[in-house]
């Protein structure tokens, strides 16, 4: 039987659509401008099968219905999306200027928040079309806009938490000691597939002196018994993500690095316990990090605690000093600290969170204590 979730509706679409123009208006926007990314799936269902040069742009304008602008060899793909009787279709053809069809639907005089990654040529043509209008980054206006998770997608990432959790219970069956780290990232890869991952977005396999690198991409070099292995690995299960750190050791680990391990975990479970609905962002950072400090390691744990995790991997909201955003219950993001000794090892322990009305909730369950592997 399958255990994927009721898709969602043009109702769905509709309903976040118009969550995003109340906001924009809130913000003091004329509108928002979308472009093919997260953000335009998040709102409309529609992933472009290729992102190209050619105009999409979802048109988002306050007291005006949604409308998507998309070159008309890609129209039918943009009608086939879930949300697509929840806007308009607007297409242009090649050998037209795809402003003109655009600027219309725009204040002149109106400031819009515009998708973060949408291409810079696009932007000028909408400013050399409207001289008159001006634009912010969409993170910077609404940084917000997919944090709150409804019980539909909170379902979607507790699937793919369970699949996540599932791979980690089967990696630490394998023999690690004299295989290199790429041959583990591939079968954490396979086995994030053969539990319900349609997409692989990394697997981070750092033994010994690797582990000290937080991104270190899994390589050539042979693991060996002695050594501490971070493992970082997560996708996209039902088109939400999974992101999970665990780290083994193969073989009896040292003192120290029992301690180091223990140290992390500690960090980890004071920063989940302080998690609850209106303490700021950065207050999570703290907690984590007065922990590793106070251990003697506070200048090794060299990145934030955690990130936001939805249709992407890494989003707002950012457990990270100066992030003064206050936790709302359905909010979703990582609690990963870590410490890392340069040329020696590494330890970082992951788990996603989501806050309910009295506290938060992992959607990661397997085991925090340090595994011993072959």
């Amino acid at each position: 039987m399958s255990d994927a979730p009721a898709p969602f509706t043009a109702d769905d679409y509709r309903a976040r659509m118009a969550r995003a123009v109340r906001s924009a208006a809130d913000a003091g926007l004329a509108g928002l401008l979308v472009a093919p990314g997260p953000d335009l799936v998040h709102l409309t269902g529609y992933r472009p099968t290729a992102t190209t040069e050619r105009l999409t742009l979802l048109v988002l304008a306050v007291g005006q219905d949604p409308v998507l602008v998309v070159p008309t060899l890609e129209a039918p793909d943009a009608e086939r999306a879930a949300g697509a009787a929840a806007f308009t279709l607007r297409d242009w053809t090649d050998g037209k200027d795809p402003y003109d069809v655009t600027a219309p639907l725009l204040d002149a005089q109106g400031r819009f928040g515009i998708s973060d990654n949408a291409w810079a040529m696009h932007l000028l043509g909408l400013q050399r079309e409207l001289p008159h209008t001006s634009y912010v980054s969409l993170t910077t206006a609404l940084p917000l806009l997919r944090a709150v998770k409804d019980a539909s997608e909170l379902a979607r990432l507790e699937a793919a938490g369970a699949a996540a959790d599932a791979t980690y219970e089967e990696i630490v069956k394998i023999r690690f000691s004299g295989r290199r780290e790429s041959e583990v990232a591939a079968e954490l890869a396979h086995l994030l597939t053969q539990f319900g991952h349609e997409q692989v977005d990394f697997t981070v396999v750092g033994s010994g002196p690797n582990g000290a690198s937080p991104h270190h991409e899994a390589g050539p070099r042979v693991i060996e018994e002695g050594d501490m292995v971070v493992l970082d690995f997560g996708g996209l299960k039902h088109g939400y993500g999974s992101d999970t750190s665990r780290t083994v050791h193969v073989g009896a680990p040292s003192a120290e690095e029992q301690r180091v391990h223990d140290v992390v975990r500690e960090a980890q479970q004071a920063a989940f316990d302080a998690v609850r609905p209106g303490i700021a962002c950065q207050d999570v950072d703290r907690v984590a990090r007065a922990v590793i400090t106070e251990a003697g390691y506070g200048e090794r744990f060299i990145h934030r605690t955690g990130h936001g995790i939805g249709v992407t991997t890494h989003e707002p909201p950012y457990m990270i000093e100066g992030e003064l955003r206050a936790l709302v219950p359905g909010m979703c993001f990582s609690i990963e600290p870590g410490i890392y000794l340069p040329g020696r090892f590494g330890v970082r322990i992951e788990d996603i969170v989501t806050v309910t009305e009295t506290g938060g909730r992992r959607l990661n369950t397997t085991a925090r204590e340090m595994a011993v592997v072959g």
